[in-house]
């Protein structure tokens, strides 16, 4: 009887850690944001950052593709569900038809400022939950979505004109169950290492200065997630 009683107990728990293991969670977008924020610096840096995004010497993909790989190799494995294969996402063909709301596709308000790994659609982080919805019932082989995006912004270090600025790197990641709630969202930030003048009080926004800030910023920002992310999601996979 006893026996049977242990042997009862390790199938309940061998069925428990096989439902866990099961879920399943399909990411509908990993984009980076290629407009810098400088809401502190005002209308000058504004037009700069503007022009900057058109500058074909500010080349953001190689950063975002380098964190996109940090994250599946690395990252994915710190969460409590599997991640749905890539192609089988990017592939599905009521997903290549979707048209995210919020997202101009052409004309003179067409979205320079994103850019996606390729593939994915750039969902913006909008009020309510249309899209959301509309990517659950797409997959809805999957117990949830996230959403993966980074972006930046530009901090002061200093008093009045003086001092420098540095870049500050945001990982942004979301995750909805079936219902369309939210299980978790996390916003992890870092700053870059090295920093640029302030002339007048105004940052010098080309590529040559700024560039480089991001991709340090980066680096820092996904050692930080190496570390934090695993107690982050830790009791994730309950709420799914």
């Amino acid at each position: 009887m006893k026996k049977l009683s242990i042997l009862s107990l390790l199938l309940m728990l061998c069925i428990t850690f096989s439902y866990a293991q099961s879920k399943k969670v399909a990411v509908v977008t990993f984009y980076a944001v290629k407009k810098i924020g400088v809401a502190d610096f005002g209308s000058a840096a504004t037009i700069a950052v503007s022009k900057l995004v058109d500058d074909p010497n500010f080349n953001m993909s190689p950063l975002l593709v380098n964190f996109h790989d940090q994250f599946f190799n690395t990252y994915s494995k710190e969460f409590p569900f599997e991640l749905l294969p890539e192609t089988q996402v990017i592939t599905n063909a009521d997903y290549k038809a979707f048209t995210p709301a919020g997202e101009a596709t052409g004309g003179v308000l067409k979205d320079n400022y994103n850019i996606a790994i390729e593939g994915y659609k750039v969902v913006l982080p909008l009020m309510g939950h249309s899209n959301e919805d509309a990517l659950l019932k797409i997959f809805s082989q999957a117990d949830g979505v996230m959403k993966v995006y980074i972006d930046f912004d530009l901090v002061k270090i200093g008093f009045g004109g003086m001092g420098v600025v540095k870049v500050n790197a945001h990982a942004n990641i979301a995750l909805f169950n079936k219902a369309g709630d939210k299980v978790f969202s996390i916003k992890e930030d870092a700053k870059s290492k090295g920093g640029s003048a302030l002339i007048g009080g105004v940052p010098v926004l080309t590529a040559e200065k700024i560039l480089p800030m991001c991709e340090s910023a980066l680096t820092e920002l996904m050692n930080a997630l190496q570390k934090d992310l695993p107690k982050m999601v830790k009791k994730s996979d309950s709420k799914l």
